[in-house]
């Protein structure tokens, strides 16, 4: 049924699905750090609560369940409400001392939002052609890193005028706009694997391929200067005096514009250089990123050189995530798209999480700028895998 779709509204649904899946995890990265720093909460609580995002690495372990029951329409809309469900509860209860209740508001919003994202990841590589996904992973990229902007940068400039709990109300509506919209998607003609198969033979034989630990080791670390980097950025503006008014700022004007430009490039150059030529100068790009940071923290250039820093890193992020996922799209068995694809993002999940619980801790022993240029030294090995991984690339048909 997919072959009957037309590019345009694929590339149509492809952003909305994203700007869906992007929208939770732009709260969490993006909006809480500054809203519990605000509150009082210390760097190093912030960079634990970035634990709460395990089900994004555990992901895998129920992602068969997405694969073998209904359809990814009827996962991806629960799951939004119960994310707006979990934003509705927050403000209720005091920021400046997370307790329990917190804790367990932040693990239903993270649980829901792992689960709808198998489904979407699932459903995107379903419904593309192969060839189809540098373009779509351009639109992609743009719409989830839009998502991010706005439900970072555009409700913490929000939070300044009308009030966090206001906000979060606002995002909450949003999600449910977002279900109901979803709901109207295209339905696809999927063969869900042999219910006769045993629950994770499959992804055994695939994980057994030739290069497979180098590939795994690969997504764990093309992407750990970025991991490493970004739970730490919001509360560097606050630290240098940036108003949340002026932080959603900066994020809303300048970084969607250099995101979407960023992913709708990489995409491009994807699509004309290829899946491994892509990664290997575009990693490059998003690695030197890093170093504006450290240069804005170290010699302490005030507000332009964290416009700058913020403008760079968003454009540059844009145009490697953009080849990292037609990378991970590209290597899926689209019988059994949600579990291999919740494997990959499960292993860069982790690579997120560990970082991001480290880095609140790093950045206090070793001060933002140091710890920034760390980043950068980071993110290079991975580029010495590509000679080996670019061949999954090529020697993967399509299904």
């Amino acid at each position: 049924m997919q072959r009957q779709i037309d590019l345009r509204r694929k590339l149509l649904w492809i952003g909305i699905l994203y700007f869906a899946e992007g929208f939770p995890f732009g709260i969490v990265i993006d909006n809480l750090p500054v809203y519990f720093r605000t509150h009082g909460v210390s760097l190093t609580d912030i960079g634990l609560m970035y634990l709460l995002g395990l089900p994004w690495t555990l992901k895998v372990l129920w992602a068969p369940l997405v694969d073998r029951f209904g359809t990814y329409q009827r996962w991806i809309m629960p799951c939004l409400l119960l994310v707006g469900l979990a934003l509705g509860l927050l403000p209720w209860f005091d920021a400046s001392r997370p307790g329990p209740a917190i804790w367990s508001i932040l693990g239903l919003l993270t649980l829901a939002a792992a689960t709808q994202d198998i489904a979407i990841d699932a459903y995107t590589i379903s419904l593309l052609g192969r060839d189809e996904e540098g373009v779509a992973n351009g639109v992609r990229v743009s719409a989830y890193r839009a998502a991010l902007i706005v439900a970072g940068g555009g409700l913490v400039m929000l939070a300044g005028w009308l009030g966090w709990q206001t906000v979060f109300a606002i995002a909450a509506a949003l999600l449910a706009g977002l279900a109901l919209i979803l709901s109207r998607s295209p339905r696809l003609e999927r063969r869900a694997p042999d219910v006769a198969e045993a629950w994770f033979a499959p992804l055994f034989a695939w994980m057994k391929r030739p290069g497979a630990p180098l590939v795994f080791l690969f997504v764990l670390t093309y992407k750990l200067g970025d991991a490493s980097m970004g739970p730490m950025i919001k509360p560097f503006w606050v630290d240098r005096g940036l108003s949340v008014e002026e932080i959603g700022l900066v994020s809303t004007t300048f970084g969607v514009f250099a995101s979407v430009v960023g992913a709708l490039v990489g995409g491009s150059l994807t699509t004309r250089w290829g899946i491994r030529r892509s990664l290997l100068i575009l990693g490059i790009a998003q690695a030197v990123s890093n170093l504006g940071y450290a240069a804005a923290a170290w010699f302490e250039l005030g507000r332009p050189g964290i416009y700058s820093a913020s403008l760079v890193e968003s454009f540059t992020g844009g145009l490697g995530t953009a080849a990292f996922l037609a990378f991970m799209m590209r290597i899926c068995d689209k019988r059994r798209a949600a579990t291999e694809y919740a494997l990959l993002s499960a292993i860069f999940g982790f690579t997120r999480q560990v970082a991001g619980a480290a880095s609140g801790w790093a950045t206090t022993q070793m001060g933002y700028g140091p710890y920034f240029a760390f980043t950068f030294v980071l993110a290079l090995p991975s580029l010495a895998l590509l000679p080996w991984v670019g061949r999954w690339t090529e020697e993967q048909v399509d299904r």
